[in-house]
């Protein structure tokens, strides 16, 4: 396209934009109004499968935007919270006579909605003059997924009906007044024990809880995305950047654990010995953890566990388990016996494959039955591991138990992009716009939901996510919790500032967020951090739904002063540190100026950034003193020990203590802005002097036991000057 070809945003290309929710101008990080070209519009437009490439498409477009819900006899989907009303829209032949119905989920009953008053001119709709009718959902009605049912002569439409929480009920202690709980944060890749197969896996989480619970009064245990990755390798190290975010990544599975490994012959046993045996003296060293050498084992051992034949019982459960998650559940294992069998990336995969429902991947998958069902099977034993850890948290006195942290977005070359077809928006990725730490912006690689695909399908790919992670949680920490709100998409090549915000559903998204939420009985966290609009932190309290405080960015940003415990907010997780900072030793001594300096990622002269750091550091620490938290050449266990006192002091319902800094870890787990630059996600769990610490070694540790008393008695103490 020629310069004099480009597109220019003409009133309709506004219009258009603004109907499906695409911006075409933004407020920047500096504050500044700042527009965004058409062609980013048109690009993006593109991507939700309207052609707005000329003048003539976009008002084409726009009428056909602005004709599709006259096309429909209900919308494709009704969300609402309870105890309010909302009035429904319904279009039938203009004059005839029409009737609505709710049916209660689970077959509870059903009742007819009341007509409104309310005249709208009719319009002609395909040769056919409509109408247009409304009801009104009423206030009482109770939560769960119900249906609408609209009748009108021969013609019938279903859609459904959500009704969410107006507020998401805090679970257990956090919901009594001035309820509190403690807990660890914690990459269970990097915690090992002598048991473990060089990589930290669901049995090592249940001792860590078992451990927390019982001897430090913890209340909860947050973990990074256990979300599957590659099945075949190289497997993806970041946790966040998983091939699907339903599923999870059986690298986690304890083998021994699964009940079938007990009843194995002896040859078989020796074999599951033979492929623990290497990996097991791993789990003494501070190296990098390889994924790739312990999944290959832990896959070899699994396959021989599969082929034991299971029980009457463990076959009904598993096939309970299959039916629960389906279709869902085997649309992931076919993807993953495909893999298998064709390789990685799935773009090279011979195009008779690139569809789901296609009669070739129905007859490969024949091929493959067997391996389909191992991939089931794995999802199941996972399950039930997951299940047990939650248990025996819950046993060791925790509240809350086990919160799992859900990712972004998922793989471009993943399973989700192969399966959920076009509710995954192609050519785009989603990303961050130019600020103050990243001035190019950001490019994440993962492409993001489509906002009219989602609602078409009544966020069920969402809800089937969200209901299976939560399935034995305590909690859900949602990463970038502003993507329910807006996304940043920036098209294909055309670099992150280069992109625009595209606006989703919130009322729908963190309504059927808190439904499920609620149905499981757990707490919500969404992570709040960098730029918000003030209006969305406010929404997410008043709907229940905490939000995140870390200690190094708690300050007044016009002041520089740092934010004193009493201002914090109480529906937050408050927290020294988060896992792309280095742990809080390595961020006293200025680690993460070290290592971005040694990798050329700073943006000013690396004495600039000492002296910030040192600075921003150094209005900490005094305030620290002014508390009385810190005396005047305290060493670092004792400063570590008095920022984790300071953030006790806040009224914040929940107080996350990093696992690292309870064992005085120094090691960056993550640099942003890094792929082959640094050994991101690989870093094993290890003390000050760079020592492996296993979960073996975590009972007799004073230091984390010292850490833990801190925290435990000053919010004892915080509990008693407010009561």
């Amino acid at each position: 396209m020629s310069q004099d070809s480009q597109p220019t945003l003409t009133p309709q290309l506004r219009d258009l934009a603004e109907a499906l929710g695409v911006a075409t101008s933004f407020t920047d990080w500096q504050g500044q109004a700042s527009d965004v070209s058409a062609a980013t519009v048109v690009a993006v437009l593109a991507a939700l499968g309207v052609d707005a490439s000329t003048p003539d498409a976009a008002a084409d477009a726009l009428a056909e935007v602005r004709q599709r819900p006259w096309r429909r006899m209900l919308p494709p989907v009704v969300v609402v919270r309870e105890g309010r009303t909302v009035d429904v829209p319904v279009h039938v032949v203009h004059g005839a006579p029409v009737d609505v119905r709710v049916e209660l989920e689970g077959g509870a009953g059903e009742a007819p909605l009341r007509q409104l008053d309310r005249w709208v001119d009719p319009r002609h709709v395909d040769g056919v003059l409509t109408g247009r009718a409304t009801f009104e959902v009423p206030d009482d009605l109770p939560l769960g997924w119900h249906a609408l049912v609209a009748r009108s002569g021969d013609a019938e439409a279903r859609t459904p009906l959500v009704i969410t929480p107006d507020v998401l009920p805090l679970p257990g202690v956090l919901g009594e007044p001035g309820g509190r709980a403690w807990g660890y944060m914690t990459q269970l890749y990097s915690v090992r024990s002598r048991a473990s197969w060089g990589f930290g896996d669901i049995a090592d989480l249940m001792e860590l809880t078992s451990w927390a619970g019982r001897e430090q009064g913890a209340g909860w245990v947050l973990v990074n995305p256990l979300a599957a990755a590659q099945p075949v390798g190289p497997m993806e190290a970041s946790p966040y950047l998983p091939v699907t975010r339903r599923f999870v990544n059986p690298i986690y599975i304890r083998v021994e654990d699964v009940r079938e490994s007990a009843y194995l012959p002896a040859k078989a046993q020796a074999e599951l010995r033979k492929c623990a045996k290497e990996l097991r003296k791993a789990n003494g060293s501070p190296g990098e953890i390889d994924r790739d050498a312990v999944w290959a084992a832990k896959r070899q051992a699994l396959e021989i566990v599969f082929a034991h034949p299971r029980s009457g019982a463990r076959e009904a459960a598993f096939r309970e388990y299959v039916a629960t998650e389906d279709p869902g559940l085997t649309g992931f294992a076919t993807w993953c016996a495909l893999a298998e069998r064709l390789g990685l990336p799935a773009s090279q995969w011979p195009q008779e494959y690139a569809d789901p429902t296609s009669p070739a991947v129905a007859e490969l998958a024949e091929q493959l039955a067997d391996r389909v069902e191992f991939h089931r099977w794995l999802q199941w034993v996972a399950d039930e591991q997951l299940e047990d850890a939650q248990a025996t948290a819950t046993a060791a006195g925790m509240p809350v138990g086990i919160v799992h942290d859900l990712a972004v977005g998922v793989h471009p070359e993943g399973a989700d992009v192969w399966a959920l077809g076009d509710v995954l928006a192609r050519g785009v990725s989603v990303g961050a716009p130019p600020d103050a730490f990243n001035q190019q912006g950001q490019d994440w690689s993962q492409p993001p939901w489509r906002p009219d695909r989602l609602a078409e399908l009544a966020y069920a790919p969402f809800r089937d996510m969200v209901r299976t992670i939560l399935r034995h949680a305590g909690g859900l920490r949602v990463d970038h919790v502003l993507g329910l709100f807006r996304l940043w998409w920036v098209p294909a090549g055309q670099g992150p500032q280069n992109g625009t915000y595209v606006r989703y559903d919130h009322e729908a998204m963190i309504g059927i967020l808190a439904l499920e939420a609620h149905r499981a009985g757990a707490v919500v966290i969404g992570e709040d951090l960098g730029t918000v609009e003030p209006w969305v932190r406010r929404y997410l309290s008043e709907r229940g739904i905490l939000g995140s405080a870390v200690l190094w960015f708690e300050r007044d940003w016009d002041s520089g002063r740092p934010t004193p415990p009493e201002d914090y907010r109480e529906l937050a997780l408050a927290s020294v540190t988060v896992h792309d900072l280095p742990p809080t030793a390595g961020y006293l001594a200025g680690e993460h100026v070290k290592l971005r300096e040694r990798l050329g990622l700073l943006t000013r002269p690396a004495e600039e950034e000492h002296a910030a750091d040192r600075a921003e550091q150094e209005s900490v620490l005094a305030l620290l003193r002014e508390e009385g938290l810190l005396a005047e050449g305290a060493g670092e266990q004792e400063v570590v020990e008095a920022l984790h006192r300071h953030i006790a002091l806040a009224p914040a319902r929940m107080v996350g203590v990093a696992l690292v800094d309870a064992v005085g870890d120094r090691r960056t787990q993550n640099q942003p802005g890094t792929a082959l630059e640094y050994p991101n996600w690989r870093m094993p769990l290890t003390d000050s002097e760079g020592k492996v610490v296993l979960v073996d070694d975590l009972p007799g540790n004073e230091r984390a036991a010292s850490l833990a008393r801190a925290v435990s008695e000053t919010m004892a103490q915080a509990a008693a000057r407010r009561s």
